[in-house]
């Protein structure tokens, strides 16, 4: 073993150990922590942060990096790969001063808890200002970390290494002008889709267990994970042997917690996949953002908005909701499940409008970040372009502007990791069905284990062995292609809604 690599991986391992306590202090700060805590929750992530970052930047780890790309004696492939992700993570995180670092942690701590307070209180007043301070920091942020092109670039490249403004306007483009003509086609359609069964009451303890029953049955395993409630849904990654998973329930919109579980339980797969002796290192980690949006749209559409599954899900239904879905078929259901809809909430857009969602946020953060729009302005400026977008308009700002936490949180950058997950998803999904011809059969029986097993073999084991467009190549032959999302939606609601295309 090379000891110059025995020492940078355990430093940075030491690192990693860091990270993840930061990760429970996040997860409990949206489930479990007292409202008067935030202030001094925030400096505890600021220092917490701040001491990551200098464990991250310390000299040390370039004189061995340095040590190590000059010779590659006594390195494993795997090991290279390492020293390869560790030094764009190091020269990365070298052009940002520490005090950007913790003033970042200190104000999204901050930041969550005015958000929280503003979306109930429908109140945009009570978070603009911190708002008004995230973007302030994110465009030091790109300006320390440097671009070619457009200043948002530094900040995709957090969520989707070697993403660019001008490699993703295209695919948006390509996606959106095929899009609008289909949900246009749909919105002409004069079948009518009865969603009614959704919305009758379903009471929130049996949800819960429902939620719990499901989750296990696609393959999170519940002795290394949990379920939590939060304002947000999301899922930390704490290690492969602790995923945590919260949701939000609504006792008269089934969907909202139950398909909100399923799309966490993609990102918990995905984590509970990653080769758990490589922890600490970059083959113990996700390759991006958008290829972990793939695993959990894949879950929750793929394989969860589908008739086969639809079929399954129905008898365990009725165990829980026995008068909620008296007299609801199979097909009534997976009916319901497929209404295209216009909502102004992203969390329960449908798949085919979905996507609609985050080319408004995705346009409005470049402007922000380029500090072309105001934050005042964004009320109205959401409703206009959600109206001409998306087709509704928002009833309020907590219906609006107010309605993602991913801002409080700093995660700007982040939404077009959702459309380019939508892409891989479905990407994935064309080529599964090749290699699995009998998937459908398989989740009419509720055996996912064999399509779990494609996605451990084909996108979880490889962790950030290639970069994200190269592992998609891998999995499926092709490079990224917005056909196959296109194809999928024609595929699956031209019946639905009597459209020949």
């Amino acid at each position: 073993m090379n000891k110059h690599y025995e020492e940078l991986a355990a430093r940075m391992r030491e690192t990693m150990m860091l990270a993840s306590a930061a990760g429970v202090l996040a997860w409990d700060q949206e489930t479990k922590m007292p409202e008067r805590a935030s202030g001094m929750r925030a400096e505890q992530m600021a220092t917490l942060s701040g001491i990551i970052h200098d464990k991250l930047i310390d000299p040390q780890n370039d004189k061995l990096l340095a040590a190590l790309e000059r010779t590659r004696k006594g390195l494993t492939p795997s090991q290279r790969i390492c020293v390869r992700e560790w030094r764009h993570d190091y020269d990365r995180s070298t052009k940002l001063p520490r005090d950007l670092i913790e003033e970042l942690a200190r104000t999204s701590t901050l930041a969550q808890s005015a958000w929280i307070k503003a979306r109930a209180a429908d109140d945009f007043s009570l978070f603009a200002p911190w708002l008004k301070k995230t973007f302030a920091l994110k465009r030091r942020q790109a300006e320390a970390v440097g671009y070619s092109g457009h200043p948002y670039d530094a900040l995709l490249d957090d969520y989707e290494p070697g993403m660019t403004v001008a490699a993703l306007d295209p695919v948006i483009a390509n996606l959106r002008e095929g899009l609008v003509p289909i949900v246009e086609r749909i919105r002409r359609s004069k079948t009518r889709v009865d969603a009614s069964c959704l919305t009758r009451r379903y009471p929130e303890d049996e949800q819960e267990a429902l939620c719990t029953e499901v989750a296990q049955a696609l393959g999170v395993d519940f002795t290394a994970s949990r379920l939590d409630r939060s304002a947000h849904p999301f899922m930390i990654g704490i290690a492969p042997t602790d995923v945590r998973i919260t949701t939000r329930f609504n006792e008269r919109f089934l969907p909202q917690a139950l398909f909100g579980v399923i799309h966490e339980s993609g990102h918990a797969l995905y984590e509970q996949g990653l080769p758990e002796k490589a922890f600490g290192t970059p083959l113990g980690e996700a390759v991006s953002t958008s290829m972990h949006e793939s695993q959990s749209r894949f879950w929750e559409n793929m394989v969860g908005r589908t008739r086969p599954f639809a079929g399954w899900l129905l008898p365990k239904l009725r165990r829980h909701f026995p008068q909620s879905l008296k007299g609801v078929s199979a097909d009534a259901f997976y009916r319901a499940l497929s209404r295209v809809r216009a909502t102004p909430i992203r969390v329960e857009a449908d798949e085919v409008t979905y996507n609609l969602h985050i080319c408004l946020r995705y346009e409005i953060e470049k402007e922000l970040v380029a500090d072309t729009i105001r934050v005042s302005d964004l009320p109205r400026i959401w409703n206009e372009r959600m109206q001409a977008m998306v087709g509704v308009r928002p009833k309020n700002d907590a219906q609006g502007v107010l309605q993602d936490i991913h801002w409080a949180h700093g995660m700007i950058g982040y939404f077009p990791t959702y459309l380019l997950g939508n892409l891989y998803s479905a990407q994935l999904r064309h080529t599964i069905r090749r290699t699995i011809p009998e998937m459908d059969a398989l989740v009419a029986k509720g055996e996912f284990a064999p399509i779990l097993q494609w996605l451990r073999t084909k996108i979880h084991r490889h962790a950030r062995r290639f970069p994200a467009a190269e592992l998609i190549r891998r999995a499926t032959g092709k490079p990224l292609d917005a056909r196959f999302f296109l194809e999928y939606v024609k595929e699956k609601y031209g019946p639905i809604y009597k459209i020949t295309w």
